[in-house]
């Protein structure tokens, strides 16, 4: 995959999340981060906890979010070079 087809996937990935949060989901928004996890190769991707219940996601979200855009960059920086 290139640089270009990454960004353009995960971008759409990053504004769903968005909105998906900014409308109160965070069901969606966890299978978001879910999706964007796949996205990356497997040496970058993230083991996730499951999620027990519906409380728990925003727990999972606030844990996971910041994880998986460092893996993002990551990602980046080695299509990059």
């Amino acid at each position: 995959m290139s640089l270009q087809e990454f960004d353009a996937i995960i971008d759409k990935m990053q504004l769903a999340l968005d909105y998906a949060l900014n409308l109160g989901q965070p069901i969606e928004a966890a299978k978001i981060l879910y999706q964007m996890n796949e996205q990356l190769p497997d040496d970058l991707q993230l083991i996730f906890e499951d999620i027990d219940n519906e409380n728990s996601v925003k727990s999972f979200i606030s844990e996971y979010t910041p994880l998986i855009k460092s893996a993002i960059v990551e990602y980046r920086q080695k299509l990059h070079r």
